[in-house]
């Protein structure tokens, strides 16, 4: 399989924000984590290590194939160190986040609209048992 990762930290007023990508073949995932104060090397290392099963990725999006012919390795240097001063969140980076958002909300709204009709059904049969021991004399 040919894939790779990406973990791009930057500062997002007011908290500092990891920005994990994952392409795998024609397979293309995001995660964003909220990491709070700056982190260091290490604790970002070990924040991996323990924690990346449980990362929410975004819905996978198709993505175009990456090129396989070998980078000189410096021009790879000058696009790793152009990436270090100005780290933005790519496009696709943003639509698969998006995405995610979108998906959360209607879960979130389904969710809330389930407890909604539960607690009125709960409400109706307070108040049809009200009337019944109301009816009865009590």
């Amino acid at each position: 399989m040919d894939g790779f990762c990406t973990l791009t930290v930057f500062f997002e007023a007011p908290f500092w924000v990891g920005l994990y990508e994952r392409t795998e073949g024609n397979r293309y995932e995001v995660c964003k984590i909220t990491f709070g104060a700056e982190p260091k090397d290490y604790e970002v290392y070990d924040f991996l290590l323990k924690n990346w099963r449980q990362f929410p990725f975004s819905p996978v999006l198709a993505s175009e194939g990456s090129d396989q012919r070998r980078k000189n390795p410096k021009r790879v240097q000058r696009e790793i160190r152009r990436a270090m001063e100005t780290p933005v969140l790519s496009t696709k980076a943003q639509q698969a986040l998006q995405l995610q958002r979108e998906q959360n909300k209607q879960a979130r709204k389904a969710h809330t609209r389930a407890e909604k009709e539960a607690e009125e059904a709960r409400q109706y049969a307070l108040r049809q048992e009200k009337k019944k021991a109301k009816h009865k004399g009590r």
